[in-house]
């Protein structure tokens, strides 16, 4: 068979990253216990961000952030760094000398983030300083007394696509390099008005990370808002320009229309990248119902990876190509990430669904059948159906409504038998 025909899962090629670049060597961080905490509406109490901390560590997520401005912050880190876990736990501060005090008071943190606002808005309008000059003068002191105590910085370079690049942000990456040659450079995208091609400053992302690699920065990481939607774009083409860290939140759960989404950055290493093997996907979806159930945060039906209708088939045309072949619609299998498939009757579905289901009811009553969609009793449940749609039904059938057409149409099956008396 020619390499381009795809029959099954095993068929789908990977990519792999240019420049023959090993593909472990992307790591992500997570900031849902900081960024996620953050979404109007939610509230994250010390017992979610130690939850969700621990779904981190059991996917492997390399670091995570958080706040430590009040005391459920300080009671949540502290029981995060008593687990033992792979996952580590960094700081995140402001560019003043009181916040990297708040770090140092946890002799287990030994990184942190450091915000840096680089666009003329934040600088001269939001925190108010007279100059770039001043500004940079302000976060380098802050930077050396975070590095003269120990701490490996994390630089966030905040609305960078607002920003002169060139005249401001490159030269001031160069002075930061001189103190920390190897703190991270985080790329923050607050308003998401980066692209994820190549184009001209401030705006495209490639064109940033290859910037800050040809002047010698070693860890390239990004932090995307998602006001534009492309938030988990943009942060994977970062990766194929040469970023090798990307920070992201479970869900995309954030400020605004939040940021990029975790769980779509790692099922896509995991399954689409030749040689990369890292993280375990499998708990994504029960991750995804914990957050549901226990902080209120609605995950959309059709949400990418871990809603409820993702592998959920109610169409004609696409159940019956998935009980053929499930990868006709589906690029991968639902158990990989902790799922499982539903066949759902609704007013899309044909007689092939309709078929499966009473098989699949009967089976489950002990009755092996074999039928054929064009059987009257399968066309009698059909037209049933449809009519409960024309005169205006919104619901989806239940499995309950189908036993009760099975009980009328089949009622002469020998329970066990499958065989007409």
């Amino acid at each position: 068979m020619s390499s381009h025909v795809l029959l099954r899962y095993d068929d789908l090629p990977k990519i792999s990253l240019p420049d023959g670049r090993d593909p472990n060597e992307i790591c992500v961080s997570d900031t849902t216990i900081r960024e996620g905490a953050q979404m109007p509406g939610v509230v994250m109490l010390k017992k979610h961000k130690v939850r969700i901390y621990d779904y981190l560590q059991r996917i492997g997520i390399e670091k995570t952030e958080t706040f430590l401005y009040d005391e459920s912050d300080r009671e949540a880190v502290k029981e995060m760094l008593d687990m033992y876990s792979t996952t580590e736990v960094t700081g995140w501060a402001r560019a003043n000398r009181e916040d990297i005090d708040l770090i140092l008071k946890f002799d287990e943190i030994s990184e942190t983030g450091i915000l840096m606002s680089v666009s003329d808005s934040h600088i001269l309008q939001k925190i108010g300083f007279e100059s770039r000059e001043k500004a940079k003068e302000s976060y380098i002191d802050v930077l050396e007394y975070a590095v003269s105590h120990g701490l490996r910085p994390r630089c966030h370079l905040e609305d960078i696509t607002r920003a002169d690049i060139e005249n401001f942000v490159l030269p001031f990456v160069r002075e930061i390099l001189d103190i920390a040659p190897n703190a991270i450079i985080r790329i923050c995208d607050t308003l998401n008005f980066g692209i994820p091609f190549m184009d001209d400053f401030p705006y495209s992302i490639p064109r940033i990370v290859e910037s800050l690699k040809e002047i010698g920065v070693r860890d390239v990481e990004t932090h995307i808002h998602d006001d534009f939607g492309f938030g988990t774009a943009a942060s994977i083409a970062a990766l194929w320009h040469g970023a090798n860290w990307v920070n992201a939140t479970f869900l995309g759960m954030g400020e605004r229309a939040g940021v990029a989404e975790l769980e779509k950055i790692i099922v896509f290493l995991e399954l689409r990248v030749k040689g990369f093997h890292k993280y375990n996907i499998e708990c994504l979806t029960e991750f995804a119902e914990y957050v549901e159930r226990e902080m209120g945060f609605r995950v959309p039906l059709n949400k990418a990876v871990v809603g409820k209708n993702v592998f959920a088939h109610e169409s004609g045309i696409h159940a019956a190509g998935v009980l053929k072949n499930p990868f006709v619609y589906e690029p991968f299998p639902p158990e990989v990430v902790g799922a499982e498939r539903k066949l759902v009757i609704g007013a899309t579905s044909g007689r092939e669904l309709i078929r499966h289901k009473i098989e699949e009811i009967l089976r489950e009553n002990g009755v092996e059948i074999s039928l054929s969609k064009n059987d009257a009793r399968v066309e009698a449940v059909f037209k049933e159906i449809k009519a409960q749609y024309e005169r205006g039904r919104t619901s989806c059938i239940t499995d309950e409504e189908m036993r009760e057409f099975i009980r009328i149409y089949f009622y002469d099956i020998k329970d066990g038998e499958g065989e007409e008396e």
